[in-house]
């Protein structure tokens, strides 16, 4: 699909899945488009973004929560916070979406190829990680990649999202899987702490041929980053998103702008020696 257009495309809900309660209220939706010669080229990188139209209410953007080696179905992960994201909180199996893009830089794929992988993702941050998790540990991407550590961090194990993964994650080659929640509870065996207080007695930070991908709230994000970096990881080797006040998702209404960047264009995939570059109010 071409990105220059903002015309969208219309897609069916095939299947809704209720991830968390309606403490989070986190749903997945699977969709595929309705014309078939785009739902056969459409491609995609882990890590871009769609915008979704709901008719008569607006849109929004949502990075890509399934793989691009998964070939017959798109799934967006939505939180219910606001009016867009309400109404598609409503959408039933068969409702019809508008859908354009894929917008954005993606994660680098290739340049982490032969390379150890950490995954650190909280929450509902979890879902633009997912599509890259899958696309490593997928049958036929596998050997291309190192070792693998996730590292998956949760409020509470009634927030813990795409449950019906972790069986395949844990039993793929070379990959650890972790769980952590913020405060102990009852039936819960796995790590207890914020992922960045983990890091150092949780997962092997090598120094060299490794790269960490990042991704949950804000605050999440910076004390993961500054602990990897006191921990001696170059900066240039930690890799996050940033999808905050993206609008139009091809740069031209300037609200995503940040000093010389624009989140939807020149990301939402940054490294954290690119943020670095930024202004403060990023």
């Amino acid at each position: 699909m071409k990105t220059e257009t903002l015309l969208d495309h219309k897609a069916e809900i095939i299947k809704i899945t209720q991830e968390t309660g309606v403490n989070l209220n986190i749903k997945t939706f699977r969709y595929r488009f309705l014309d078939e010669e785009i739902r056969k080229n459409f491609t995609f990188r882990p890590g871009q973004f769609m915008m979704v139209t709901i008719d008569g209410i607006g849109e929004a953007p949502f990075g890509f929560a399934s793989s691009p080696t998964q070939k017959d179905y798109i799934e967006l992960s939505v939180k219910n916070v606001g009016l867009v994201t309400n109404a598609i909180h409503n959408l039933k199996v068969g409702d019809i979406i508008g859908v354009r893009g894929p917008y954005g830089n993606g994660f680098p794929v290739e340049e982490t190829i032969g390379k150890n992988i950490v995954f650190i993702g909280g929450g509902i941050g979890l879902a633009p990680l997912r599509s890259l998790i899958n696309y490593v540990l997928d049958e036929e991407k596998r050997k291309q990649f190192g070792n693998v550590q996730l590292l998956n961090a949760f409020r509470s194990p009634d927030d813990l999202i795409f449950k019906y993964d972790y069986d395949k994650w844990e039993n793929s080659p070379d990959t650890i899987v972790k769980y952590t929640i913020d405060e102990p509870c009852e039936k819960w065996d796995y790590c207890v702490g914020f992922p960045h207080t983990l890091l150092k007695d949780e997962l092997n930070c090598e120094l060299q041929n490794t790269k960490y991908f990042t991704c949950g709230p804000p605050i999440m994000i910076k004390f993961v980053t500054e602990e990897l970096k006191n921990l001696n990881i170059d900066p240039a080797d930690i890799i996050t998103t940033l999808e905050m006040r993206m609008s139009c998702g091809v740069g031209k209404c300037g609200k995503c702008n940040i000093g010389h960047y624009y989140v939807c264009k020149d990301g939402p995939v940054f490294t954290l020696e690119q943020l670095g570059e930024m202004p403060d109010e990023y």
